[in-house]
């Protein structure tokens, strides 16, 4: 069975849809050697270099997996790191024909459920804004907090990309100056949670994700390991994402509102115009008209003949514009 080039290139994370098709008419894609079209169908089984560098592709059908990891604070999130830091890839099963995608991030210092799986179009659809995903965080905050600054914290703080909200915060308890909070967003920027809680003056000093969408993070598992979702977990995850549009779909299009068809306007609903002749004088209007269609009603003071007997109904004069020219 074979799929679309752009589609496969994405479902193993190497770019969205759009970008890949930007590279196809740019010439950067082979397939077999031949410069890639859009539209080109392909199994996984081809050669597809992009810049000249063979692209690792699985065959289509090959199974959806999708990892819920335990990262421990110290690790990147990141594929490499120049500064040689170890990096959540290193703990990961070895995958054939395909490789692990981090959905989205946690910095150096936070740790957490990270999900990581080999179907790239579902990592995109995971992170992109339009799922709303809530993302749920266990926060330890040092310093005094007050209730102004929590109504703040959910109302709105303007960030220096924005202004932030928490979608939910409670409050779990604590002792002394550090005390717990569990904080729910449905975005996902740059330190975000953290950046938040300083705006008001207090610093975080822990910082674990406990949930993402569907998944939450297993008591018991230890940093630095991970469990593999099975079909029903990977069923709710797939089910949380259906709702939300794909990140490459163009906008829907809004329908024409139904108007009701309008009504001709009859001519005394339109405004009055001067009717003129071909000769430039104004005709008369058409309630002198209807006057100088009356022969038969007599001038003021004089009364017509037959005034008792029921008047004929005179046959209407010949409207000399409408006739033919007199010779």
């Amino acid at each position: 069975m074979s799929e679309r080039l752009q589609k496969l290139l994405a479902r193993v994370g190497l770019g969205s849809r759009r970008q890949i098709e930007d590279w196809i008419r740019q010439g950067r894609i082979t397939v077999n050697g031949v410069p890639a079209q859009l539209g080109v169908l392909v199994n996984g089984a081809e050669k597809i270099h992009i810049d000249g560098k063979l692209a690792q592709v699985r065959p289509f059908g090959q199974q959806r997996r999708v990892l819920a990891y335990y990262k421990p604070v110290g690790e990147m999130t990141s594929r490499h790191d120049p500064g040689g830091r170890p990096t959540v890839f290193e703990h990961l099963p070895p995958l054939d024909n395909s490789r692990w995608i981090a959905v989205g991030r946690l910095d150096l210092n936070t740790q957490g459920l990270l999900l990581l799986t080999n179907d790239g179009e579902l990592a995109n659809r995971l992170m992109h804004p339009s799922s709303q995903i809530e993302r749920e965080y266990a926060v330890r905050v040092l310093g005094a907090v007050t209730p102004e600054m929590l109504q703040r914290l959910r109302e709105g703080v303007a960030l220096e990309d924005g202004l932030a909200h928490f979608d939910e915060l409670r409050d779990i308890g604590g002792e002394g100056a550090n005390h717990w909070y569990h904080v729910i967003l449905r975005e996902g920027r740059t330190r975000e949670v953290r950046r938040l809680w300083e705006s008001q003056g207090v610093t975080v000093s822990r910082l674990t994700r406990v949930r993402y969408g569907p998944v939450t993070l297993r008591r018991g598992l230890h940093p630095g390991h991970w469990d593999e979702l099975d079909d029903v977990q990977i069923r709710a995850v797939l089910d949380a994402t259906a709702s939300a549009p794909h990140a490459n779909a163009p906008a829907p299009v809004k329908p024409p509102l139904q108007t009701k068809p309008r009504r001709p306007s009859s001519p005394r609903s339109r405004g009055a115009r001067p009717n003129r002749s071909p000769d430039g004088d104004e005709r008369k209007t058409s309630a002198e008209s209807r006057q100088a269609q009356k022969p038969w009603e007599a001038k003021p003071g004089q009364p017509h003949k037959g005034q008792h007997a029921a008047p004929l109904r005179p046959r209407r004069p010949v409207n000399p514009g409408r006739g033919k020219s007199d010779q």
